[in-house]
């Protein structure tokens, strides 16, 4: 799939958390071609690489994107501060994304800054319940936007201020045993992908994991994001996670770290 790069405005900024920004693009050329998991790769004034942002949300009809980041560092903080009206720089839409399945239901997992990259997914599904999963109350996000899409969402917190206390993969565990899913796809921390994916072979679901490694070109052509993979005769590999990602069959990704590049 092609990519494109232009400067395209914000039409619209909101500030959802203390640290969590969502804007919306207008961009029809891009947004027409763009898929649920895929992300855009910005340009930030002062800062020689660009920053990679999932995209949350497609309107084709509109012609919009809607980037929901959060403020990591310098460059993000500096993207963060862009206004309504401002341009943005960006290649998009890069990456590989979610396959969704022609029939059933599916199950979006998505931890922290991994839940707005499920959203799309979830829209474009035959039928979706999400389990998302933060640190705490104040860090919730885009839940009211899940609970129009899906049929049923389960929130986790860390410190039990919202939701059941703790990690998500309990609940993961409950639904995948109560019914029965075309699939699992998530996004989150290593660890909680691991976790995930770990449930749902056990329950014989396929799942697939949206991968975050530190990214240079976005487009394959460097080797910053490379990480190890599994071929289909089971022998080790390396993938580009901006390339050949972010989205990746559980089965084929090395999350331990020793595993890992």
């Amino acid at each position: 799939m092609a990519y494109q790069q232009g400067s395209f405005p914000i039409v619209e900024k909101k500030q959802l958390t203390e640290d969590v920004f969502s804007f919306l693009v207008r961009c029809p050329e891009v947004a027409a071609q763009s898929e649920a998991g895929q992300f855009v790769h910005i340009r930030v004034e002062g800062f020689s690489l660009r920053r990679p942002i999932s995209i949350c949300e497609v309107d084709r009809d509109a012609g919009t994107l809607r980037l929901v980041m959060q403020v990591r560092g310098k460059g993000t903080d500096a993207l963060a501060a862009q206004k309504e009206g401002d341009f943005l720089d960006m290649l998009a839409p890069l990456g590989h994304g979610f396959r969704i399945p022609e029939e059933g239901r599916i199950l979006v997992v998505g931890g922290g800054i991994g839940v707005p990259p499920l959203l799309q997914a979830a829209k474009e599904s035959r039928g979706a319940d999400a389990v998302l999963g933060f640190r705490s109350a104040g860090q919730v996000i885009l839940a009211e936007d899940y609970a129009a899409v899906c049929g049923d969402v389960q929130i986790a917190t860390d410190d039990g201020s919202l939701g059941r206390k703790g990690t998500v993969v309990p609940i993961v565990a409950e639904k995948l045993a109560a019914e029965r899913y075309a699939a699992v796809l998530a996004c989150g921390p290593t660890r909680m992908l691991e976790a995930v994916a770990t449930a749902a072979r056990e329950a014989g679901v396929p799942c697939q994991v949206s991968m975050e490694e530190r990214m240079g070109c976005g487009i394959g052509a460097c080797l910053v994001c490379a990480c190890k993979t599994r071929k289909a005769d089971g022998s080790e590999d390396f993938s580009h996670v901006c390339k050949d990602g972010p989205v990746f069959d559980a089965e084929r990704v090395f999350f331990k770290e020793e595993g890992r590049n």
